[in-house]
């Protein structure tokens, strides 16, 4: 099976979604900023190296046990940015596409659904609290899930906007930095 694998934020989509997602629910209810410290020493901890990505980012993500109605959020969160899907992207083909990121699947799930890809691979986040349910979907992670998920998997192009997707430029045929709308080829094999 050859597909395409395409990272999500910054590559085909104009920003973080996951910023966007707590900018979005911040606006929603204000009182989430009560994580606040507890974030922000998070971040300082992963920075210095005394705690992991998924560490800090299930810290990130645990305003979401303050929503009740998560879904709706979700749901009306992509009525309003899936805008923010680059137009490249919008223009081809999707069906052997798979999307592969650092994001929550649940955050991801609306647009990928939509675009009619082949499938979707991103951190499993339980929506409900926070909670990652194993690693942070990054670096060598990518590689290691589409492995166990597709075993004898043949990559024809890998499109990211990060140096740090390239263990996955490695197995892909052609690969591509995506900069905003440029797409700048970096290799083909």
């Amino acid at each position: 099976m050859k597909v395409n694998l395409c990272d999500f934020d910054k590559t085909i989509y104009d920003g973080d979604s996951s910023i966007d997602f707590y900018n979005f629910c911040l606006k929603k209810k204000i009182a989430i900023l009560k994580h606040l410290p507890k974030q922000v020493l998070y971040i300082f901890l992963y920075k210095i190296k005394k705690k992991n990505k998924t560490e800090m980012k299930e810290v990130l993500f645990s305003f979401l046990k303050d929503f009740n109605n998560i879904d709706e959020v979700i749901e009306e969160f992509w009525n309003k940015y899936y805008e923010k899907i680059k137009k490249w992207y919008l223009i081809k083909n999707h069906s052997n596409d798979i999307i592969i990121s650092a994001s929550p699947e649940f955050l991801l799930k609306i647009p990928c659904d939509k675009l009619k890809v082949k499938d979707l691979i991103a951190s499993k986040v339980d929506k409900k609290n926070g909670k990652f349910i194993g690693e942070n979907c990054y670096g060598k992670e990518k590689v290691r899930r589409l492995k166990e998920k597709y075993p004898n998997i043949k990559i024809s192009n890998a499109y990211s906007d990060s140096m740090s997707d390239y263990p996955l430029f490695e197995i892909a045929s052609n690969s591509y930095i995506v900069k905003k709308n440029n797409i700048i080829g970096l290799k083909n094999r």
